[in-house]
């Protein structure tokens, strides 16, 4: 049985050496971690245009230029993930959760410290690394 394969767009908002994260919600999949903004790729939709939209919906603001980062292939057991990773340096609003999930901004020092989703590692990675 072939794994459904999710192409997701994620933003990593960066702010004087901290990072804007949100939690995920206990019910979803790997759910309790936290994480960086961005959701799925829908069908007909640019990378680009899924992580406006999504950071848009998810945590209330509007992306102006983002860089990319580093793109990730992971497997789970139950699905196979491809993140598309942006650093988003410059956007109007402030990050703030809107859809009632917990936020928090950390030093990128101690993002190892958190429990994150395996496929988010190697952005930690390399995030310590710019």
């Amino acid at each position: 049985m072939t794994k459904k394969r999710v192409h997701v767009a994620v933003g990593v908002i960066l702010a004087d050496q901290q990072v804007f994260l949100t939690k995920r919600a206990d019910n979803v999949h790997q759910g309790g971690k936290w994480e960086f903004p961005g959701g799925k790729v829908e069908a007909n939709e640019t990378v680009y245009q899924a992580l406006s939209r999504e950071l848009k919906e998810e945590i209330g603001i509007e992306v102006l230029s983002c860089i990319p980062l580093v793109e990730i292939s992971h497997d789970y057991v139950d699905k196979s993930v491809l993140l598309e990773v942006f650093i988003i340096d410059n956007y109007l609003g402030e990050p703030s959760a809107q859809e009632g999930q917990q936020e928090a901004w950390f030093e990128v020092a101690t993002l190892s410290t958190l429990d994150f989703p395996a496929a988010n590692i190697e952005i930690i990675n390399k995030l310590k690394g710019c």
